[in-house]
């Protein structure tokens, strides 16, 4: 899954041990999520949702 995180997050100048901490997961979880190597449960998709005030469909891209 593409996903605009890592720009997103740079745009607030956050770390992602910041973005981890605020939304309960590893910092290796966020970086996983930023590489696509991984995709986020539908409740961290939410919490990261909210917490850079944008829908979901403005971070992730669904690549089917």
């Amino acid at each position: 899954m593409k996903n605009r995180l890592k720009v997103l997050r740079a745009e607030k100048e956050m770390t992602q041990a910041q973005l981890a901490e605020e939304t309960g997961v590893s910092r290796q979880t966020i970086n996983a999520i930023e590489k696509g190597k991984f995709d986020p449960s539908l409740p961290l998709a939410f919490k990261i949702s909210r917490l850079f005030g944008l829908p979901i469909e403005e971070i992730f891209e669904d690549e089917s």
